[in-house]
């Protein structure tokens, strides 16, 4: 009796065992990928009635291709970048933390096997991102990122990898947060952990996964951006990675808004760009001889999502949290007696900008503010003000910091800023902006465009200065004063208010003022919550924004660029290239 109790176990197991197993034959998965949705959970703009692509047409995309495919053959992963840019995500990180984040029950929905974060998921801070990866487990939803390392015990703040299991075979999901995080967002926002270099530690981590699971097939989502491949950017190592990986099938990159798809025999790169743009879809058809992967066949290509195709059926489920979102983004804040055009502060002093420095100038104890135009071309009319305006006037959850610099690295940061963007001339012919004829990456599209990024060209509040254009980098900046007449002593420490993401290194403009970001919290005076909120609290005291108010020269100072007789005509020009005739 023993022997046969024994003999039926062993049959038992040997049975167990072969079920697992995958049968031989050929089977087709399809790996659709999403990332840089920043927000776009609804199809709605909130106000004018218009329509946007959203998670509603991603559903609606992904479906289409579980319909064909059959919903086991189709995995869906998203790359980071979820929590920030549209009324929607902060309304329900900041404004109600009661109900259920939208996010979570979402992806759920949607059939998400996986969701990586993206560095503005960090941004929201602790309190908003541990709660979804509370949700994100109670949905049974892996919410990866690898490289993000405690600090007490050296292991993964959060999950590192999962396997799925689908017709026998396994097939591992791993994610990984951007390795440049401390560059750009303040050490409060992710106390107690660390972001690691992607290289070496995603092969290290695949091999451990391969060694351990034994996955049939392997699949790596980065948030990082596609790059070019030369080792050098910590932000975009898509391209390193692909380089380099082994064992690896597919790789999803993010976070460069940039959509593509590179092939090879062995590994292919999809990158679907941003904002439910495109779904990114990787085709494998793989084929198993006696229970062991035999061959491998991969594809890849970026699906366009159609935003007026939609899942009606998800668009009824989150019906009631799209109207609360709308409610409370509709709703009056003040009075703004100019319109506000962010393109303005390409060609020098403007009403936006000057909104921007006064609030931060008027924080104490600021002396000199530094800000730049947060959107490319964002326009807010005159009239009344809703609160989905003040997205538009501030796109981004940064906290305003005012921090010690001397008049040297004053001078020298602002010297390294407005070479971002103009070009030292010496007629009206010339180009004064640093702009460029070429295809738009995000886009496909022909058109004039900055050279660099247009959220890095900061100008000063606080002083009195002028840009000479004719002159090269490093002599442009001339500062008369600061207000109330002092000259700028270049030994002497003053408090300057500018975002969070500066401080930190974004940009590189501290780098180019010589400040060590590392050791940024030795400067430190003081810090006051999203710049934002203080817009909102200034309406609230002042009931609306004045020009003469926000321009007031012996609040803020004054600047331009010189001279004028060559700075007005090609500058004319340039703009015009850019934007169109007004």
């Amino acid at each position: 009796m023993k022997t046969r109790h024994i003999t039926l176990i062993l049959a038992v197991v040997l049975s167990a065992a072969s079920c697992s197993r995958p049968k031989d034959g050929t089977y087709s998965f399809r790996i659709l990928t999403t990332n840089d949705i920043h927000g776009t959970f609804f199809d709605s703009t909130y106000v004018g009635g218009n329509v946007k692509k959203s998670l509603y047409s991603v559903k609606w995309t992904v479906d289409s291709v579980r319909s064909s495919a059959g919903e086991e053959n189709v995995i869906l992963i998203d790359a980071g970048d979820i929590l920030q840019g549209d009324n929607a995500a902060y309304y329900f990180n900041y404004v109600d933390t009661i109900t259920p984040h939208v996010y979570p029950r979402m992806a759920k929905y949607m059939g998400y096997d996986a969701v990586v974060l993206g560095n503005h998921d960090i941004e929201t801070g602790h309190a908003v991102y541990d709660r979804i990866a509370r949700d994100m487990k109670a949905q049974k939803i892996p919410f990866l990122s690898g490289n993000a390392i405690r600090n007490d015990n050296g292991t993964p703040y959060f999950q590192t990898y999962t396997i799925l299991k689908r017709h026998g075979l396994k097939i591992a999901v791993l994610g990984y947060d951007n390795a440049n995080i401390a560059g750009w967002l303040s050490e409060r926002l992710w106390s107690g952990m660390k972001f690691v270099n992607l290289i070496p530690i995603v092969q290290q981590d695949v091999d451990k996964v391969i060694a351990k699971e034994k996955p049939h097939v392997v699949i790596v989502a980065v948030h990082s951006a596609t790059g070019d491949g030369d080792g050098k950017q910590l932000e975009s190592q898509g391209l390193d990675l692909m380089k380099t990986l082994h064992g690896v099938d597919f790789l999803i990159c993010s976070h460069d808004h940039r959509p593509k798809v590179i092939e090879s025999d062995t590994l292919c790169l999809i990158n679907s760009g941003s904002h439910c743009r495109y779904v990114g879809e990787g085709k494998l058809d793989l084929t198993v001889s006696k229970h062991k992967v035999s061959s491998k066949d991969l594809s890849a290509k970026l699906l366009l999502v159609d935003r007026y195709n939609i899942d009606s059926e998800m668009s009824a489920e989150f019906h009631d949290d799209y109207v609360a979102v709308k409610e409370f983004t509709t709703k009056e804040v003040g009075e703004l007696k100019v319109d506000l055009a962010t393109r303005d502060a390409y060609r020098g002093q403007c009403d936006y900008l000057n909104l921007v420095h006064t609030l931060s100038i008027t924080c104490p104890p600021a002396q000199i503010s530094f800000a730049a135009p947060l959107t490319y071309n964002g326009f807010v009319k005159a009239g009344k003000l809703i609160y989905n305006d003040l997205f538009t006037i501030y796109p981004f959850e940064n906290q305003l910091y005012v921090i010690k610099m001397t008049g040297k690295e004053i001078k020298d940061y602002l010297e390294a800023s407005y070479d971002n963007w103009i070009n030292t001339v010496s007629s009206p012919a010339d180009h004064v902006l640093k702009i460029v004829d070429r295809d738009d990456p995000r886009t496909g599209q022909k058109s004039w465009s900055f050279v660099g990024r247009s959220y890095n060209f900061d100008s000063a509040a606080g002083l009195f200065y002028t840009v000479d254009v004719t002159k090269p980098k490093g002599e442009r900046v001339v500062v008369e004063s600061l207000v109330g007449g002092a000259p700028l002593d270049m030994g002497q420490t003053y408090n300057v208010a500018l975002t969070s993401y500066r401080a930190s290194g974004g940009g590189g403009l501290m780098n180019e003022a010589g400040i060590d970001t590392g050791k940024i919290e030795e400067r430190i005076v003081e810090t006051y919550p999203e710049i934002r909120d203080i817009l909102y609290n200034y309406l609230k005291d002042n009931n609306s924004i004045d020009p003469s108010v926000i321009g007031d020269p012996q609040r803020i100072g004054a600047w331009k660029f010189v001279p004028e007789k060559i700075v007005f005509p090609a500058m004319e020009r340039d703009m015009n290239l850019l934007f169109g005739r007004r």
